[in-house]
């Protein structure tokens, strides 16, 4: 995957000094996460729609 994301978003979970977690969307509906420490020069991780659902069921579920 190597596409072009954006509308990037900061994630509500963010601390308020800054550093960030960010999502962005391609239009063929992969999501990409990234961290803006780096000036979004820095690793990202892309998922597909699938994988995202997922992703997120598992964090929901772990943080109860």
């Amino acid at each position: 995957m190597n596409e072009h994301f954006t509308n990037w978003r900061k994630s509500r979970h963010s601390e308020p000094n800054g550093h960030c977690i960010e999502v962005g969307r391609a239009t063929n509906g992969t999501i990409c996460v990234r961290d803006t420490k780096l000036n979004s020069n820095g690793p990202t991780l892309e998922f597909t729609r699938d994988e995202w659902r997922i992703f997120l069921h598992k964090i929901r579920a772990d943080d109860h």
